[in-house]
């Protein structure tokens, strides 16, 4: 009698890298257009501080690190540094326009608890 012996593979998968949709690039692309500076790339990172732990921050930026992930989606960079990149990992950031109004969102799937201004959060 011959046994058929299947090997199953444990490890977890990869971590889902950083979203950087489409609408969020789109905003950026036009934002980019105003300031008139072509080397600009926008930078996202986590840093202590809000009231749930850690905040998330946005700024542009003329500066490529050695060390930061850099996701490239319409002609747009998106910027992040190692340090906050742990944090983000399997995030999207989107930016929505609705009736409370427009801004840039991160949906952070490693974030435990948010706080009601969704730019803080803990994990």
């Amino acid at each position: 009698m011959n046994a058929v012996t299947e090997t199953v593979d444990l490890q977890a998968p990869p971590p889902i890298p950083l979203v950087f949709t489409d609408s969020a690039a789109a905003k950026v692309k036009d934002l980019l257009a105003e300031e008139g500076n072509p080397e600009l790339k926008l930078r996202v990172f986590v840093q202590g501080g809000g009231c749930s732990g850690f905040q998330y921050g946005f700024t542009f930026d003329e500066t490529v690190n050695e060390d930061d992930t850099v996701l490239d989606k319409e002609g747009v960079q998106l910027l992040v540094d190692p340090m906050s990149f742990q944090y983000l990992v399997g995030a999207e950031i989107d930016y929505k326009e609705d009736l409370e109004g427009a801004q840039f969102v991160i949906r952070n799937p490693n974030a435990s608890t948010t706080c009601g201004c969704g730019s803080s959060f803990s994990v």
